[in-house]
């Protein structure tokens, strides 16, 4: 993924927030905030050697995981691979997201209780970190799939950001936008997150979208540019709102299923 492309997407979310004001509250309504999503996101450095493993440890959690889904204490889970590695960043992921922080923590009781959290492939991580995530935008296609690929940009807003800068950003542009993209079958799944377990600056967010495909990644791309037609002065106002050298992509490929 370009990081221009991304950076100028919050431009674009930014541009609006700052003439936001002058529109009527009706202009506002179309998008709502939802009930809150949790998620939990375990990360892993795993030496090369061992990433083969990787996949019959996924393949012991999905009992734990299938059972969780069917009774409703979570509403999705899935794995995933970087693509593109950094050398202090993670090269898998587990994730499972709940609408309650109680749904969460019973799985993650469950996998401790069951010995699940030890494989060869696990204990031989160089590093280990784990993130609780909430969102309040967010949107999927029911179902599994495959070798989806997932985006995650990181952006963190200025100090002297509005309180709301977040659900202007989140209702004006980047649902409207992938909403369309969820409709068109373009992407499986997004969100919008900030941290519920505070690891990072509380300034910090995430815009995170699932691709059906490789060829979802440029269709991505492609929303994204006929927005910045639509939105010329979106780079000045983006740099008046968040931190450009705060910025980071990661893109993963993975399986992942939701209810």
């Amino acid at each position: 993924m370009c990081k221009k492309f991304w950076c100028v997407f919050a431009g674009i979310c930014s541009l609006v927030l700052l003439t936001l004001s002058c529109l009527p509250s009706s202009a506002q309504s179309e998008v709502k905030e939802k009930p809150a999503m949790y998620s939990y996101v375990a990360n892993w450095q795993i030496p090369r050697a061992h990433w083969a493993e990787m996949n019959a440890a996924n393949d012991a959690d999905k009992a734990i995981l299938d059972k969780a889904l069917a009774d409703g204490a979570l509403i999705g889970y899935g794995n995933d691979e970087s693509l593109v590695h950094q050398p202090d960043g993670a090269t898998h992921d587990n994730w499972w997201s709940s609408m309650s922080m109680a749904g969460l923590i019973k799985v993650l009781n469950q996998f401790y209780d069951s010995g699940n959290v030890s494989s060869p492939a696990l204990d031989s991580a160089t590093r280990h970190w784990d993130n609780i995530l909430v969102s309040r935008y967010y949107n999927w296609q029911p179902g599994a799939w495959k070798n989806g690929y997932g985006h995650i940009g990181s952006y963190k807003l200025k100090h002297d950001a509005p309180d709301d800068a977040l659900d202007v950003i989140s209702k004006t542009f980047v649902v409207p936008v992938l909403e369309k993209l969820l409709a068109d079958g373009a992407i499986r799944e997004y969100e919008v997150d900030t941290e519920a377990i505070h690891t990072a600056s509380p300034d910090m967010f995430w815009i995170v979208y699932v691709a059906s495909s490789p060829e979802g990644l440029d269709k991505v791309n492609a929303a994204i540019q006929d927005a910045m037609k639509a939105q010329p002065l979106a780079g000045p106002a983006f740099g008046s709102m968040t931190g450009s050298k705060d910025h980071r992509d990661e893109l993963v490929r993975g399986d992942g299923i939701y209810k």
